[in-house]
């Protein structure tokens, strides 16, 4: 074997189901052709430090069935070397140092940035490939193509939805249910939609800069209006990311939490669950409505579960895909699956011109998709109040007059996205 041009694997980011089949196979695939196998632990962590002890030699025989389990076989970090030229050149020198001439990335948008400028700053002394990950399915590959991990999430997620709306319904209460998403509503969306949840908050619904008292009145809206059903219960599931779309103004306290090596607010610090649950039991009682609400925080509880068959074969493709690719020359990509072949995507390709970072896939608010997630949701629309049967059922359970129900409520509706088309150009209902 020649010793000078070894195969390195990393995982960047947070963990996703999915990340041990993408090691396993890249793994065999490499030692099948000749070459050994380096696992890179806790990410750019070490490396960038110039630290080379950090390392775990892979095998066929070690990695054959890490496929069926969730977490990652070499540990996780959100360590970014993009952050300086004297940090890129330390990760280079740190592979250059171990032999390895080939580097596989797994992770996100921002693994995948420091992947493309590691490829940048290396200038022809490695090979680096990428490997998309995420459960937030932001990273901005071709519509119909989830990002590994995203589905398994969403499967699980589906499960403790599922449990808490029966636990709702049985003891007359609602919970206020928090999605990972920092940036996009899919898995929120993708979960709610799926075990039909009476509605879900993502953050392409909103403009900034947002008013907390906007998501307040648009929860206490849909309690009203699902109470006036003869319903006192409820599942709200709502992404994280609305978070950073209220005005700081709002949050004071967004000022002092702590950011991650990337420069984003670490949400988790921003209990964003909590406040909702205070904010929204506050506003009820000016109506003289009183329900129980529990917060409840789900994401950690999803990102090292078991793969569901879905992932575990799709991402055994991706790292079958991406060592043949590295090793047979290519570089300076991001592999992806589509349609059933494999298709490499120059890191050029990921970039935002305006921002000069990768772009990210949002929930695109005009599809059909997000249109029948609307209409399945138990919230305020503008068709309520032009209903004036309906617009007296939810001002008599707040216990309001119909004037005073539109000036507390109306404006919530005056953004709506508008109704989608048919091809025969009727509305969508």
């Amino acid at each position: 074997m020649d010793q000078h041009n070894k195969l390195a694997i990393l995982c960047g980011g947070g963990p996703a189901p999915g990340l041990n089949s993408v090691i396993g196979a890249a793994t065999i695939r490499a030692r099948l052709e000749g070459l050994d196998v380096l696992g890179v632990r806790d990410g750019f962590e070490w490396i960038m430090q110039g630290d080379i002890d950090h390392i775990t030699p892979l095998t066929i025989e070690g990695v054959s069935r890490i496929h069926f389990r969730g977490g990652s076989h070499i540990g996780i970090a959100r360590a970014n070397p993009s952050k300086s030229p004297a940090l890129l050149e330390n990760t280079v020198l740190s592979l250059l140092r171990l032999n390895v001439s080939q580097l596989i990335t797994i992770g996100g948008d921002d693994t995948a940035f420091s992947a493309m400028k590691l490829a940048e700053h290396a200038e022809g002394r490695l090979r680096v490939v990428h490997v998309p990950k995420t459960i937030d399915n932001d990273l901005d590959l071709p519509a119909h193509i989830d990002t590994f991990g995203f589905q398994t999430a969403r499967h699980y997620g589906v499960e403790i939805v599922k449990n808490l709306m029966v636990d709702a319904k049985t003891t007359t209460r609602w919970y206020f249910v928090i999605a990972m998403g920092r940036t996009a509503g899919h898995l929120s969306l993708g979960i709610s939609k799926a075990a039909g949840a009476t509605l879900a908050l993502i953050p392409e619904e909103f403009t900034p800069p947002l008013r907390l008292k906007v998501i307040v009145d648009t929860l206490v809206g849909a309690i009203i209006k699902r109470m006036s059903y003869g319903r006192r219960d409820g599942v709200a599931v709502i992404g994280e990311g609305v978070v950073l779309h209220i005005t700081e103004e709002d949050l004071a306290e967004l000022k002092e939490v702590e950011r991650d090596q990337h420069g984003h607010v670490r949400i988790a610090e921003v209990n964003i669950g909590e406040i909702l649950k205070a904010q929204v039991s506050k506003r009820l009682k000016e109506f003289g409505i009183k329900t129980t609400i529990v917060a409840k925080n789900i994401g950690y509880e999803l990102r090292c579960a078991d793969p569901i068959p879905f992932d575990m074969e799709y991402t055994r493709d991706l790292g079958y895909c991406a060592a043949k690719y590295i090793l047979s020359g290519g570089t300076n990509a991001m592999v992806s699956m589509q349609a059933g072949r494999f298709v490499p995507i120059p890191f050029k390709a990921m970039l935002d011109p305006k921002t000069g970072r990768a772009r990210t896939r949002l929930v695109d608010v005009d599809s059909t998709r997000y249109h029948i997630a609307r209409r399945y949701m138990i919230r305020l629309r503008k068709d309520d109040f032009q209903d004036a049967h309906e617009l007296a059922k939810f001002a008599a359970t707040a216990g309001l007059s119909l004037e005073e129900f539109q000036q507390e409520f109306g404006y919530l509706v005056e953004h709506d996205p508008p109704a989608a088309q048919w091809k025969d150009g009727s509305e969508f209902k």
